[in-house]
């Protein structure tokens, strides 16, 4: 199988599929942090070629609703969501007959303006790591991902900061790349069961 994985510098999903077996790349404008088949470009130069399956990851910074209060506090963000939500639009309508939309809990300004809801939220703790974070998948021709490992009675035992870590990350110039990582349970869980 022909697999793009979008917005993805990690390698993590990509990886994941490769191990597989796959035809697996990822795309990012960034260059990728570990070694494998990498196109360092805008996604759009390539969605359209012949995939199999898209995961793709876009940035989430103006359709989260973690950062929907920044929308009234500085009006240059609205042109901004609009933007972010047109890309998510062009991934969900990439004539690729099996993908995954991934982005945390969207605002309702976001949600009106893709116009489709999320199949279903996941946590990492359903996956084999102990911590929270919100993660909703759009899924189609998919089916659901299914839990492979879940640790949340153990993860509950946490102090809030250890279970919700990535919530906590300070300012840093690494924050925003940190934040967007997979989870290597989630990549492993889609690589097997959508692969």
């Amino acid at each position: 199988m022909k697999v793009l994985v979008a917005c993805e510098y990690s390698g993590r999903v990509r990886d994941a599929f490769a191990a597989k077996g796959h035809e697996a790349w990822s795309c990012d404008i960034l260059p990728t942090d570990s070694p494998g088949n990498h196109y360092q470009c805008d996604v759009k130069d390539i969605l359209y070629q012949h995939w199999d399956l898209l995961i793709a990851h876009p940035t989430c910074t103006y359709l989260c609703n973690s950062g929907v209060r920044w929308l009234h506090k500085d009006d240059s963000r609205w042109d901004k969501l609009r933007d972010g939500a047109d890309f998510f639009n062009l991934l969900w309508n990439a004539p690729i007959k099996k993908k995954c939309i991934e982005n945390p809990i969207m605002h309702k300004y976001a949600k009106e303006l893709v116009g489709v809801n999320q199949s279903q939220v996941i946590q990492p703790y359903q996956f084999g790591h102990m911590e929270r974070k919100a993660t909703c998948l759009w899924l189609g021709g998919l089916p659901l991902l299914k839990p492979t490992n879940d640790v949340k009675k153990e993860m509950m035992l946490l102090p809030n900061r250890e279970r919700d870590r990535i919530h906590y990350l300070p300012p840093s110039k690494d924050r925003a790349k940190l934040r967007s990582l997979t989870y290597s349970g989630i990549a492993l869980a889609m690589a097997e069961q959508w692969g």
